[in-house]
């Protein structure tokens, strides 16, 4: 059965996406822990990240890249926090997430549930920067 992440990619589940290319699909976290979280995958469904081959972790980690400086550029914020956990969802992901504050990656805290039209905005405002 395909992990929520490759209906995801398939588009059977919407998504508030922010970059996309033929490899690597990147997308807006709907519980984030801060506004902006990002979820960066593979488009091939690898259940752990470090299960990827070689080159297609590289390839995933420099696209991971672009993304997190669109959200840079795009986000107020000092830094892109960047987290592998990879025990929620069984299909290869990182967590891009804006901070300010170390505090702000703790993932136990409680999520955010913002509007969708703010996750749309902000989509909207990575994908412009994202090059």
């Amino acid at each position: 059965m395909a992990s929520i992440f490759s209906r995801i990619v398939a588009g059977e589940i919407p998504s508030y996406k922010v970059a996309e290319d033929d490899k690597h699909y990147a997308f807006l976290d709907i519980s984030p822990v801060a506004p902006g979280h990002t979820l960066v995958i593979p488009k091939k469904e690898v259940d752990y990240l470090f299960d990827l081959a070689d080159d297609e972790y590289e390839s995933l980690q420099l696209f991971a890249k672009r993304v997190a400086a669109a959200m840079k550029s795009a986000l107020p914020c000092k830094r892109i926090g960047v987290a592998v956990m990879g025990l929620e969802v069984p299909h290869a992901h990182i967590h891009l997430v804006p901070i300010n504050k170390e505090s702000d990656m703790n993932f136990f805290k409680e999520k955010l549930s913002l509007d969708p039209k703010d996750m749309a905005d902000i989509a909207q405002s990575i994908a412009k920067a994202f090059k």
